[in-house]
């Protein structure tokens, strides 16, 4: 009972835009939707450039209707990309949380060429950042809309009216907007 006779619909988003909804048409095998099956579908559509998310569910009529998704793979013919949105959820008004329509985000990190170089960035600015935040250091918060600080101390205080000179030597600035 894993499997639906309900009408599935999907959008797919990607950098440029979405498909819209779209109803997944039944391919030539006479189930569809079945336990353990895999069900290949087309969907044509623009070029969407990177695919971050999907939004993919059923109608919810039929006898049988709810469905436990596994995963949706999406390959893209233009870059040869695949696309994994793991879901591992029931679509089912009398199951998991009651929902039959899952917003699902891509999980492979590989089909998505900026994630990694986001994440480097990420590290090498921790890496040059995170001394601010070593033991003994202060940090003053400076307001443009008041001129004035805010302290962090090392043994936890805050002072809201700090000052510019501290007695533990290691400050740094960082701006703040009201």
């Amino acid at each position: 009972n894993a499997g639906t006779e309900a009408d599935v619909y999907i959008s797919i988003y990607g950098e440029r835009g979405d498909t819209g909804s779209r109803q997944l048409l039944r391919p030539q095998k006479p189930n569809k939707f079945l336990k353990g099956q895999t069900d290949i579908f087309a969907v044509e559509a623009v070029h969407l450039g990177h695919l971050y998310k999907i939004v993919i569910g059923h109608n919810g009529l039929g006898s049988g209707n709810g469905w436990f998704l596994d995963k949706v793979v999406i390959k893209d013919p233009t870059t040869d990309l695949d696309y994994t949105f793991l879901c591992q959820r029931w679509l089912d008004e009398g199951q998991d949380d009651g929902n039959i329509v899952r917003e699902l985000t891509v999980t492979d990190a590989s089909t998505f060429p900026g994630r990694r170089e986001l994440e480097l960035k990420r590290k090498e600015t921790w890496a040059a950042e995170k001394w601010k935040f070593q033991e003994g250091n202060t940090l003053q918060f400076y307001n443009r809309l008041t001129c004035g600080f805010i302290c962090l101390s090392p043994d936890s205080r805050v002072d809201a009216l700090g000052d510019k000179k501290n007695k533990y030597g290691k400050v740094f600035f960082m701006w703040m907007y009201a």
